[in-house]
């Protein structure tokens, strides 16, 4: 019996970036290379500060490379037609959740009445029924971030990128979150590049974990989790991986 293979969604190829700074000039991306398949969780796993976020603006086309190329398989133009959620609370603090979350489709002149279905039906989606009226100041840490996964999926991509987007959360809303964004991905199937620097979020979260160096960064090993979903962090083998994976950070660096 054969078995499908998932398309390329994006393809990464030999990416380079660096930034000129008082100390000279700063190389941050070195020759960076890699896949992303369709409706696959992929995580981007590294050292805090080696250039995962410089690489997935690359990716969403809010900077350029200096060398190489970001190929979408459907030669895509990216900006508005791709899903990111950033670490912190990108979102309007003068506008309401559901304001919020239709900005996307009011910016491509969507009639009101059809963007505004749209975003209710990913305002549920997120858990926020109820919240629709609300302003960004009356919403907990969790919630914000939640307006924010909710806007990005109602740009209607089939690719979210996703930058450390539970970083700023503490540890009970950080696996609550972890655990939401799973049950919205396997109903939504959809494509995520998902950016972190913590070891144990990785391993719950990927299909396919890539580890990147320190400056310059580069990819230095991939590991796919032969764990069922949803996984449990007390399993012995869901500990050997993490460990596994924890042990070559020092080759990282």
């Amino acid at each position: 019996m054969s078995v499908a293979i998932p398309e390329t969604k994006v393809v990464l190829k030999d990416i380079k970036k660096s930034f000129t700074t008082k100390n000279g000039t700063l190389q941050v991306l070195d020759g960076i290379s890699l896949e992303v398949r369709e409706n696959e969780f992929l995580v981007l796993f590294g050292p805090g500060q080696c250039g995962k976020t410089v690489l997935l603006n690359v990716m969403a086309q809010l900077e350029e490379p200096d060398a190489g190329q970001v190929i979408y398989s459907d030669n895509r133009k990216v900006y508005g037609n791709i899903g990111v959620v950033f670490q912190q609370y990108a979102i309007y603090p003068w506008k309401t959740v559901l304001e919020n979350v239709e900005m996307n489709g009011k910016f491509k002149g969507v009639p009101k009445e059809k963007r505004r279905k749209e975003a209710m039906e990913y305002i549920k989606l997120v858990g926020l029924e109820g919240f629709e009226k609300s302003y960004p100041s009356q919403l907990s840490g969790g919630m914000k971030q939640r307006v924010g996964i909710a806007r990005a999926y109602a740009t209607n991509s089939d690719i979210i990128l996703m930058d450390e987007p539970f970083g700023a959360l503490d540890a009970q809303t950080r696996y609550q979150m972890q655990e939401e964004i799973l049950r919205i991905w396997q109903q939504k199937k959809c494509t995520i590049v998902f950016i972190t620097n913590n070891v144990e979020e990785a391993v719950t979260l990927g299909d396919r974990i890539v580890l990147l160096s320190n400056k310059p960064c580069q990819v230095v090993e991939e590991f796919v989790p032969d764990l069922p979903r949803p996984r449990n962090n007390m399993d012995p083998r869901f500990l050997e991986l993490r460990n596994e994976i924890a042990s070559k950070v020092d080759l990282a660096l």
